[in-house]
């Protein structure tokens, strides 16, 4: 047992050294934040781009030969901005209600022979209503639209269909299903935190915190950030972009419009308002790409490209409609309405309006990043300043620095020699922790600082375990070595078994859990992986060396 081949004696210590480096970077952690950062930024800049003194200087600031990953200080450390948004389902039910009408007027006009003319009217958000002329063939007109209806994709919507035909009189109402409202809102739902995960991860800030909470609600936290004013602006609106037919221009709000209209406001023209058909040619989800550019006057714009099929479209409806209006709508805002004065294919075009540099560069993340597919208010909104997050770091230090010491000492009264040999691995096991949160990314929180508070108490018990199992085999009046032997030996087994009960706890926490608890989990978990490893293996790697060196005839435990 306390013989170690030369292979073995490499890979522990290489482990312990290649743990430490890593650690390193997190003993000057605004140095090694300013040289990540400022490489982020050069490697961004194209080739042969002057590149400022001070931004070269942080660049070099660090070896680059050596590790510059670091851990990632939480929320309540850092500082930063928290929200808490709802989204607003319903909408979602009225733009799918608005894209069937033309399918459902394709389905009806093929059965005109039988059905008369048709009108939709007016009817609730979550409804579509057609009205036929021809009201005793109603029946036919149902059995029509109802083969528009799709079979549920969802695990509780199973033998279901995703809409609901009926006959009113005169009518054919055309609804959503329950199944298929629930199934409508977890894709809402996860749409809403990817995209909104998207444009924080854009915009370059470090592990946000992105998360559902109940069914329509969304936790933003992010890290760093100097205000929730800001994040809101990161986030944006619904970024919604669509292209429609210009019915008519006027310089009158109060300007009546036809049901299936819309009146709304340019935005580089004040007063004036548009009259467009509500039913969009295109929408922003065949957008596959937008920059900031300039336009013709060098001024600043947001270019775009459409996919083939958004291309197709706005081939054809520029080659149909020349001398037109054609009306760029961004959330609900008249961008620009130019004239088309030829067939515009490949389909690429620009967003011209009162930008500034910065306005086109969150816009074009926005973009990018694709439309909120509904609205959300913001319920509460927190800014946590950084002073708050340095307290935490200070408590959270001196906390540390206290059980350190506490356990040093108590390690090197009790156990003598053999005490500071386990004080030299739990020194390693704190290194390998760090290490290793630097190198998977983690967030470190301030129930995490007590995870590793608390896997420092934890990491001597082990040693604990063996250094009594020694004394009880050295008043067996066996030989120093022997002794070791079977105290490692004899207590391996509860080691493992302590160890392995409390990594499942961890692994609990981490499923089960959320935000702090998750990261109270990952450095609980983290810790007992390492005290196990410097326990067994560092500790009786080093006493191992010194009976080797010493040969001692007796040992003091």
């Amino acid at each position: 047992m306390l013989q170690f081949p030369l292979w073995k004696k490499i890979v522990i210590w290489g482990v312990c050294l290649f743990g430490v480096l890593l650690a390193v970077p997190n003993m000057q952690y605004t140095k090694v934040e300013q040289y990540n950062d400022a490489n982020a930024v050069l490697e961004q800049l194209p080739e042969g781009a002057d590149v400022s003194a001070e931004l070269r200087a942080q660049s070099e600031q660090w070896p680059s030969y050596m590790p510059s990953a670091l851990v990632n200080l939480g929320l309540d450390l850092r500082g930063g901005a928290h929200l808490l948004a709802a989204v607003q389902l319903e909408e979602v039910y009225a733009a799918r209600m608005d894209g069937m009408w033309p399918e459902v007027r394709n389905v009806l006009r093929d059965q005109r022979a039988t059905v008369g003319t048709i009108r939709r009217q007016d009817s609730a958000d979550d409804q579509l209503r057609v009205r036929i002329s021809q009201p005793e063939n109603i029946a036919a007109a149902v059995a029509a639209v109802r083969t528009l209806a799709q079979p549920v994709v969802s695990l509780t919507g199973v033998g279901t269909f995703d809409i609901e035909v009926s006959g009113e009189g005169a009518d054919v109402v055309v609804q959503l299903s329950e199944a298929e409202k629930i199934a409508t809102d977890q894709r809402t739902m996860e749409q809403t935190l990817e995209i909104v995960r998207r444009r924080v991860d854009e915009a370059g800030t470090r592990e946000p915190t992105i998360q559902r909470q109940g069914n329509d609600r969304v936790l933003i936290q992010v890290p760093g950030i100097g205000s929730a004013e800001e994040l809101k602006e990161l986030i944006g609106t619904t970024a919604k972009l669509t292209f429609h037919t210009v019915v008519n221009r006027t310089g009158d709000q109060s300007t009546r419009v036809q049901s299936r209209q819309l009146l709304l406001p340019a935005t580089d023209e004040p007063g004036v308002f548009y009259v467009l058909e509500k039913t969009p040619v295109i929408t922003g989800e065949m957008l596959v790409d937008a920059q900031a550019s300039f336009d013709q006057n060098n001024q600043p714009a947001v270019s775009f490209r459409l996919n083939p099929a958004g291309g197709r479209i706005f081939g054809e409806y520029t080659a149909n409609n020349i001398g037109t209006a054609f009306a760029i709508v961004l959330d609900d805002e008249v961008m620009s309405a130019p004239v088309i004065r030829s067939h515009i294919p490949g389909g690429s075009g620009i967003i011209t309006g009162r930008f500034g540099v910065e306005e086109t560069a969150k816009l074009s993340i926005q973009l990018r990043a694709g439309a909120l597919p509904a609205k959300v208010t913001y319920l509460e909104e927190r800014t946590i300043g950084p002073e708050l997050g340095q307290d935490s770091i200070d408590a959270g230090r001196i906390a540390c620095i206290i059980a350190f010491g506490a356990v040093l000492i108590f390690m090197g009264l009790s156990y003598g020699l053999f005490g500071i040999f386990a004080n030299i691995a739990l020194v390693i096991n704190v290194g390998l922790i760090f290490g290793l949160l630097s190198a998977i990314g983690a967030t470190l929180t301030l129930p995490g600082i007590a995870g590793i508070v608390l896997t420092i108490g934890m990491a001597v018990d082990a040693n604990v375990l063996v250094f009594e199992r020694i004394r009880e085999e050295l008043k067996s009046a066996k030989g120093p070595a022997r002794a070791i032997e079977l105290g490692y030996e004899r207590a391996f087994s509860a080691i493992i078994d302590a160890n392995i009960t409390t990594l499942i706890a961890a692994i609990i926490l981490f499923v089960m859990g959320s935000g702090p608890v998750r990261g109270f989990s990952i450095t609980l978990g983290l810790g007992i992986i390492t005290s196990v490893f410097t326990a067994i293996w560092v500790t009786r790697l080093m006493i191992s060396i010194y009976i080797g060196r010493v040969r001692p005839k007796t040992i003091e435990v």
